[in-house]
């Protein structure tokens, strides 16, 4: 440290570091501690990172891994201010706290209350998580929306805040077509209306053009965590709308052979719902039992969840394909009619195999992916019903 050039050094300290320079000097002579205290060690680390002791902060990050942690423990290791040419000596310490926080704060919806209460460096931990469980990726953006306007009144600071440290937690590659729909359209001024605007376009590229991609856009798209999809209660699909010749969306859902595997022997997989002419629609995989073979099979419904007020009513053609290995094209394997007043149509054996011939299938699951197409055309020529 500076003092150790120094003939007569003077160490200044004030009345409340004393007890821990003074284990701090003990262990400088003695390789140990006397305490195993956790607030005491962090005292201690301070210390030893303010006179540079580097072993001594080695020492007191492993003695803080080994203790239980708590949530405010963890709290204060990873806001403790510890000097920039210092943090490798207490990167483990930092690691594990977010760790805890992160396995502790998974389930969102059961602390959404208590999240509320966290501190920033703690949310962030929390939410730079893949595996925080959550329906969608929209309630993460909504909830970074409450929790800064909760806690930052000055609207500067809050915008500041939101750009700088919370929104780039928020995947928006995975968020739902209709809600960024909603966040271009929005004339919040909490958020910096550019940056949204380039993060959203920077999360649809990739999904626009994905052969395109090379380089190292390819490999950030690849590896970063802004990229990577969390545990959703909700499955992303990829959308594709037409307003001509006539009201037209055709979604593309892919979903795993160890996801399909989860669905047996009745599970189910609800992707995000989608929007066609101001009324919800949403897929639905399942795994169903005949009631006279009692055989489990694959089964794909579409659902009408909800409209947007003074939206008329209408009839939907529909058609389910998958793509196949042979021939790498989708081949139809459902069709028919859906209005708006039903609640849902589909088939509960979309395959007309067993469910152990299905989930073999190496002709559906090309590369262990079931790649699986809706297509949604609305009837021209129709009376036009308020709903």
């Amino acid at each position: 440290m500076k003092e150790s050039d120094q003939t007569n050094p003077t160490i200044r300290i004030t009345d409340s570091e004393e007890n821990a320079f003074m284990e701090l000097l003990s262990y400088m002579y003695s390789g140990k501690l006397t305490t195993a205290e956790p607030t005491r060690l962090l005292d201690i680390l301070m210390a030893a990172d303010k006179f540079e002791v580097l072993s001594c902060m080695r020492h007191c990050s492993q003695l803080l891994i080994s203790l239980p942690m708590t949530t405010e423990s963890a709290l204060l290791y990873i806001d403790h201010p510890c000097s920039v040419s210092m943090v490798n000596e207490v990167r483990p310490l930092i690691d594990a706290s977010k760790e805890f926080l992160a396995n502790k704060y998974k389930d969102f919806y059961e602390f959404k209350s208590e999240l509320m209460n966290i501190s920033l460096a703690g949310i962030e931990a929390i939410f730079s998580s893949t595996d925080i469980q959550v329906e969608t990726e929209d309630d993460v953006y909504y909830f970074m929306l409450d929790w800064a306007r909760a806690r930052y009144v000055e609207l500067e600071e809050r915008r500041k805040i939101l750009s700088s440290r919370l929104l780039p937690l928020v995947r928006f590659s995975h968020m739902t077509c209709m809600t960024l729909q909603e966040i271009l359209a929005s004339t919040d001024n909490d958020i910096d209306r550019e940056q949204v605007t380039h993060r959203i376009a920077e999360a649809l590229l990739p999904k626009a053009y994905p052969k395109q991609l090379e380089g190292a856009l390819a490999a950030e798209v690849t590896t970063c965590s802004r990229f990577a999809e969390r545990a959703y209660e909700y499955k992303p699909v990829k959308l594709v709308a037409f307003d001509q010749p006539c009201p037209q969306i055709i979604v593309y859902l892919d979903l795993t052979r160890d996801e399909c595997s989860q669905l047996f022997p009745s599970g189910r997989i609800c992707p995000h719902p989608f929007r066609l002419l101001g009324w919800g629609f949403y897929l639905m995989a399942t795994c169903e039992m005949d009631e006279q073979s009692k055989l489990c099979s694959f089964g794909l419904w579409l659902g009408v969840a909800k409209n947007m007020k003074g939206s008329s009513c209408f009839m939907v053609d529909y058609e389910f394909a998958a793509r196949k290995r042979s021939s790498g094209k989708f081949v139809r394997k459902l069709e028919g009619k859906i209005s708006t007043t039903d609640e849902t149509h589909g088939c509960s054996d979309l395959f007309g195999i067993p469910w152990s011939t299905f989930i073999a299938n190496d002709n559906l699951f090309i590369n262990g992916v079931l790649h699986l197409r809706a297509d949604l055309r609305v009837l021209l020529g129709q009376p036009k019903l308020q709903a």
